[in-house]
């Protein structure tokens, strides 16, 4: 059997998506939900995967660190980086690629649940963002569980 569990953490971040054509090519932000869907083999001996408190600490902690308040923003967006360092003081995250809603259930589910979750028995299963209450982008684990790369991505918007 396998056990899954989920923990919601809120944040408000702003971006831009660097050559949309469109308007979320200007800078712009959200009130974004992340959920986390974590696993592991074994529940401990209160019967748990992992304590939800737990998840909110690790996930909301570097939420509140990295991206809540800040702008999210393409490290090829050198035009749009260099906006934002003309504000003082300034919060800002540079990702590898362009901070779509996927990319952002991309990137916390490749790089931020391993590392979070390293010295635990838990293992990311999946990370969805909620851009907007009507759309969401979803990053999934494919394969054998516990596999590092997130190869499956989908996004659903609803009207």
């Amino acid at each position: 059997m396998s056990l899954v569990i989920m923990r919601r953490i809120k944040f408000c971040a702003g971006h831009r998506l660097y050559k949309h054509g469109g308007k979320c090519e200007f800078f712009h932000g959200h009130n974004y939900v992340a959920d986390f869907y974590v696993t592991a083999d074994e529940v401990d001996d209160v019967g748990r995967v992992i304590d939800f408190a737990d998840l909110k600490a690790k996930f909301k902690g570097w939420l509140d660190e990295h991206w809540d308040h800040g702008f999210l923003l393409s490290e090829q967006d050198e035009n749009g980086i260099n906006a934002i360092k003309q504000v003082v003081p300034c919060k800002y995250f540079v990702m590898p690629y362009n901070p779509t809603a996927e990319n952002m259930a991309r990137y916390l589910l490749d790089y931020v649940c391993p590392e979070l979750l390293d010295q635990s028995n838990v293992r990311p299963v999946k990370v969805v963002i909620w851009e907007t209450e009507e759309a969401f982008a979803e990053a999934r684990l494919s394969g054998e569980v516990g596999e590092t790369s997130s190869a499956s991505l989908s996004s659903v918007t609803v009207d």
